[in-house]
């Protein structure tokens, strides 16, 4: 079936192209929820001027998009998670703890704007991409904390001094272990 799009949809066409698609496509989704009308001349002209609206009503969009992009840009966000002693979360920190680690902080974004290749199971810093639509992206950095006072953060805070491991308590020394090994025959 030929239906001329009344708005752009993904990975089908935009607004004002007439495009090929399967029948219940077009009368389940397309047509219902306004995203395409069938091709006549009257739509074609109808379709022309909601396409001059709707670019424009994009280009302002975009605007603002790229002004809150711009804002973002660069921006710090910390999460504090528990992690082991080597910086294993327990969990893991997700697009949902980023956004809201950014809300939180005044700068409104959505989980579905996060975008993270797979969740982040490390403590540490980490560059995580912001797609706003509209090929419009900004980058930020995640810092992921321990709890002050776990274990996890006193280790972090012996390899920022250049400790591997904590220092061993000494046991007391027992007359045994103190004599040398003697050979006998």
């Amino acid at each position: 079936m030929k239906v001329l799009l009344r708005r752009n949809v993904a990975k089908l066409g935009l607004i004002g192209e007439i495009v090929e698609v399967k029948d219940g496509y077009a009368r389940n989704y397309l047509i219902p929820y306004h995203l395409a009308t069938t091709p006549s001349e009257a739509n074609l002209k109808k379709v022309e001027a909601e396409k001059k609206t709707y670019l424009d009503e994009l280009a302002r969009l975009k605007a603002q998009l790229q002004a809150k992009a711009q804002v973002l840009e660069g921006k710090e966000f910390t999460l504090v998670a528990m992690a082991n002693e080597e910086g294993h979360l327990y969990g893991s920190v997700g697009p949902a703890q980023v956004a809201e680690a950014a809300n939180k902080e005044g700068h409104p974004l959505d989980a579905d704007q996060v975008v993270l290749d797979e969740p982040l199971r490390m403590l540490g810093r980490f560059e995580v991409k912001v797609d706003f639509g509209e090929e419009i992206t900004a980058k930020i950095a995640v810092n992921i904390l321990p709890p002050p006072g776990s274990a996890a953060a006193e280790a972090m805070a012996r390899r920022a001094a250049g400790q591997a491991a904590p220092p061993a308590q000494a046991a007391p020394a027992t007359e045994e272990a103190t004599q040398a090994p003697t050979e006998t025959e």
